[in-house]
């Protein structure tokens, strides 16, 4: 036999194995429940990859996975696909396929409950360490002439050598746990019945556990699970808390979903559905890849958990979908292609959102909180799926100058339009906060318009593609004209002549604007959205609002379009300037247009275009006026 070969974990998986040992959980149960669910995937691999390869399953086609006792060891083994020297290396020694980083950035955030972490980021087999002080993993990969040991007491290295194969599986992978002192009693029966009737009675692979010959007891064998899907049973065989059960299993997540959706589609395309739509956010939710995470099954047999079988907006939904009509020996082209899978696709995500509109009208609380979880996501079906906007719409909730901490429906937003109002308004933001504070919003609240507050990245697109709602289009309160005047203000603090007056004098002052600032502006006007502030910037009519203009010169780059300056004539700044402007020399008046379009862009969250020039004339303007 060749010399063992002793390898250093990677970094973050050293850090890792340090965290678990030297940690003290709230649950140390967990550990079993990623290793059977490992055993248990193992198995569905073998599966899948006997439908072209049956000899795989050679004299042993039952997959089962079997959990065995001893005084002081566990041990969890399964007759699935089984690994290879060079797969024992990477898959339990690296991060490349574990997503430990992850797990750890999120410990490092302050979230210390790593039992509704651990099978979130794929990082369970180390949780073995939490309970053992020695792991040593055989596995044989079927149709291998090989077997290996890999072998590590969690202290940094793990060593890997051939074994002979009378001393290992003739399939598949044996992971014995050495405990510790004090974690002896996960080697009791009781215990171990217990955990996978909580965690793992429902895996689609049965499991049997063996106890050894105690006294005059002999040894014995049980099935503790027997392997039928969950999903091909009535529901009304079915607890509440099997089914909680279950999601946990396929999601490795520990919050309660807040809808289960079970049934069985029958016709042209006949599947079966048992999905979940969580409360708590999974760690990939924003991943670039936007993969969905539910298992493809065809007729029981595990394909695929890559396909997709809901849009990516909706790829926070975890569960299975199991065909009859897909044939078992689907290959990546049909599964982009595939007309069932289409069709699948296509009732799937009609019945989600069917079900959240349920669940918005019964149960708004709940919906809620799915809503806080997943609203960002949801809102990309807003820009990437046209045909089904209309039934967003009634979906999607909002921040709003009116909401406070609450949420408002467009429903809600439309059924309150002030009298005149014929549009549905919002702003942009980085931020709630920034978008609270956009000096645009002034002559809204004047008139008491609610104002849509909008903050997720994907708000600045989808508002520019969509048409409107109950036959009202959006629009940016920082593009175009404002279009107030119609409103009526809660309270007319000015009598109109004066409010006239105002913008006559205000309007030589915009003209003297124009003229000094030439090419650096689209427009000057007067404002009707200003009511606290002297000025501010909106973008044209058409093409991108302000804010979307900043996005795309972050990302894209290029010039942005000049902008509007529009000036509040009853400010009392712009009162003075437009009261005195006859008596200004030349010098005066280019810088105030100056200084008044630099306090627009710093109002706009800018810096001036010449901070240098404003600082200068700020200054000129500062030492006339103390002089």
């Amino acid at each position: 036999m060749d010399k063992p070969a002793t390898h250093s974990f990677q970094a973050e998986v050293s850090r890792l194995l340090n965290l678990m040992v030297h940690s003290v959980y709230s649950n140390k149960d967990i550990f079993l429940r990623e290793l059977v669910s490992n055993a248990a995937d193992a198995c569905e691999k073998l599966r899948f990859t006997a439908v072209e390869k049956p000899d795989l399953l050679g004299d042993d086609p039952d997959l089962r996975i079997t959990i065995e006792l001893a005084a002081d060891t566990l041990t969890i083994a399964d007759n699935g696909i089984g690994m290879t020297a060079a797969e024992l290396i990477d898959n339990l020694g690296t991060i490349a396929k574990s997503g430990t980083k992850a797990f750890l950035d999120a410990m490092g955030e302050g979230k210390s409950d790593a039992s509704r972490l651990i099978g979130q980021f794929g990082v369970g087999f180390y949780s073995a360490f939490m309970v053992a002080d020695k792991v040593a993993v055989t596995s044989r990969a079927a149709g291998a002439g090989e077997a290996n040991l890999w072998v590590s007491d969690g202290k940094g290295a793990f060593t890997v050598e051939p074994i002979a194969l009378d001393a290992a599986p003739a399939r598949g992978t044996r992971i014995c746990l050495h405990l510790k002192p004090d974690a002896l009693d996960y080697a009791r029966k009781p215990t171990v019945e217990k955990i996978i009737q909580t965690y793992s009675a429902h895996v689609p692979v049965p499991i049997v556990i063996v106890t050894p010959a105690e006294g005059d007891a002999p040894a014995t064998t049980e099935n503790l699970t027997d392997g039928a899907a969950l999903w091909t049973r009535p529901k009304s065989e079915i607890s509440k808390e099997a089914y909680t059960e279950f999601y946990g299993t396929v999601s490795g997540q520990w919050d309660e979903p807040a809808v289960t959706l079970h049934y069985r589609a029958e016709g042209r395309t006949e599947y079966t559905v048992l999905a979940f739509v969580p409360t708590m956010k999974p760690f990939d939710l924003f991943d670039p890849a936007r993969k969905g995470r539910i298992k493809l099954y065809v007729r029981r047999v595990f394909i695929s958990d890559e396909a997709e079988l809901l849009p990516a907006w909706l790829r926070f939904v975890r569960g299975v979908i199991d065909s009859e009509d897909l044939p078992l020996n689907l290959s990546r082209e049909m599964l982009q292609s595939n007309p069932i899978l289409e069709a699948i696709r296509k009732g799937v995500t009609s019945k989600v959102l069917s079900e959240l509109a349920k669940l918005a009208d019964n149960d708004a609380e709940t919906f809620l909180k799915v809503w806080e979880s997943f609203g960002a996501v949801i809102k990309e079906g807003l820009y990437e799926d046209a045909d089904r906007r209309d039934d967003l719409f009634k979906l999607v909730r909002f921040r709003t100058t009116r909401s406070g901490d609450g949420w408002r429906s467009l429903a809600d937003y439309i059924k309150d339009l002030r009298e005149n109002q014929t549009r549905i308004f919002y702003v942009l933001g980085e931020t709630q906060d920034k978008a609270k504070a956009s000096p645009h919003l002034e002559g809204f609240r004047a008139r008491d318009v609610e104002v849509l507050l909008l903050s997720d990245p994907v708000d600045a697109f989808w508002v520019r593609t969509a048409l409107g709602f109950d036959g009202k289009p959006f629009q940016s309160i920082t593009q175009g004209a404002a279009d107030l005047d119609l409103i009526p203000r809660k309270d007319a603090d000015q009598a109109p002549k004066e409010e006239a007056e105002a913008k006559l004098g205000a309007s030589h002052l915009v003209d003297l604007i124009k003229a000094e600032l030439g090419d650096s502006i689209a427009d000057a006007r007067i404002s009707s959205r200003l009511a606290e502030s002297p000025v501010c910037l909106v973008a044209p009519d058409f093409g991108p609002d302000k804010e979307l203009e900043r996005i795309l010169g972050k990302h894209q780059g290029g010039a942005a379009s000049r902008p509007i300056l529009e000036v509040n004539p009853t400010h009392p700044l712009i009162a003075a300037l437009a009261a005195r402007l006859d008596s200004l020399d030349a010098d005066a008046k280019a810088d105030a247009a100056q200084l008044l379009y630099g306090q627009a862009r710093i109002l706009d969250g800018e810096a001036p275009d010449n901070p240098a020039d404003f600082a200068r004339r700020l200054g000129r303007l500062m030492q006339n006026a103390f002089g």
